[in-house]
């Protein structure tokens, strides 16, 4: 057994309850040990959780809001309690990882205690519904938040390939050929974490950063090559709206021409680029994809986690690392978020559904 009331990283934690829940409900320590009591059978699964990972753009007080507003979203669509805790980031991890357990009863609260089972959330017919539909509600929470703070990223929870479906029906084939790739591989916290000691020493020495691992390597050739397609695509819009524009001022299309040419050129991000730059860029990572062979890597379309745990409260649960994923076609950190189940005897072992 360990004790937890010493952990550090906790930013907030509360319990929400239906309408008509016990007054008990409220204090942690009663309502577990009541979903405990509830339980007749040794390897009952006695809780769920869901981690979300909490966009880092947005305020403490938004993300505080949007992780409320699931957890009331999951109380009146299942009728659970919810007991929430948000943490920060590890003081040695990736600032960006802000993040949220949110763990729940697997039996509906009721005025009289704990009752009968959601078996919504077990049966192999509606748990994948039930589980895509609350991706979209955290979807549409953290696009709203991100919104009001006027940034201009947007998380989509669709896997890649409904994106693309959906991005040749309105016939935007940019779009479509970007998202004709492979999920980003999942690092893990070992491989992230010393990937990014050796990101943190590349920066001091003033070297470029090589990946360390494996892993590392795959997932880094795979960033930089959607880097350099999103930067390919930035110039081919700016050079399309300057050919625009010079045709419209009178320009022929010669001297639109080079004019759209000049403005995709000196187009800069960051640091100014040059074609040149550019082909070396793309030819250093076609250069290492084929590099890597056929590496021997499980990859997954980043379904649903679910695993087990002698965990009863989320602030059992520390946060052990993300990672960027881009699964959903994400710049940010990671889109979804995770189901687990708890056995009392942790006799279920971790792993994916959904492999590809």
């Amino acid at each position: 057994m360990h004790d937890y009331t010493r952990k550090q990283g906790i930013e907030e934690t509360f319990i929400l309850t239906p309408k008509d829940a016990p007054d008990w409900a409220l204090d942690r320590s009663r309502l577990w040990n009541e979903v405990e009591a509830s339980e007749t059978r040794r390897n009952s699964v006695t809780a769920r959780e869901w981690e979300l990972a909490l966009p880092s753009e947005i305020s403490a007080e938004d993300r505080s809001q949007i992780t409320r507003d699931f957890a009331q979203e999951l109380v009146s669509r299942y009728g659970v309690a919810v007991d929430v805790a948000i943490h920060a980031p590890h003081r040695e991890g990736d600032q960006r990882n802000h993040h949220a357990h949110v763990l729940t009863s697997t039996r509906k609260l009721e005025p009289e205690g704990f009752t009968a089972k959601t078996r919504v959330l077990d049966s192999a017919k509606t748990r994948g519904v039930e589980i895509e539909q609350m991706r979209g509600v955290w979807a549409d929470l953290q696009n709203r938040a991100l919104e009001r703070a006027g940034e201009v990223e947007r998380v989509d929870h669709r896997s890649l390939e409904a994106q693309r479906e959906a991005a040749l029906e309105r016939g935007d084939a940019l779009t479509a050929e970007e998202l004709d790739r492979d999920p980003e591989l999942k690092l893990g916290p070992a491989a992230n974490s010393m990937e990014r000691r050796a990101k943190a020493m590349a920066e001091r020495q003033g070297r470029e950063y090589v990946p360390v691992t494996e892993r590392g390597a795959v997932v880094h050739a795979a960033r930089q090559a959607r880097a350099a397609f999103r930067e390919l695509r930035e110039r081919l819009d700016i050079a399309r709206e300057t050919y625009g524009a010079e045709r419209d001022a009178g320009q022929g299309r010669v001297s639109a021409g080079l004019a759209a040419l000049r403005a995709a050129a000196v187009k800069e991000r960051g640091a100014r680029a040059g074609p040149e730059d550019m082909r070396e860029r793309l030819a250093r990572v076609v250069g290492r994809s084929e590099g890597q062979g056929d590496t021997p890597l499980k990859q997954h379309k980043h379904g649903v986690f679910i695993g087990s745990s002698r965990a009863t409260t989320p602030q059992q649960k520390g946060g052990n690392g993300l990672g960027r994923c881009g699964g959903y076609s994400c710049s940010r950190q990671t889109v979804g978020f995770r189901s687990n189940r708890f056995s009392r005897n942790c006799r279920f072992c971790c792993g994916f559904v959904n492999w590809n």
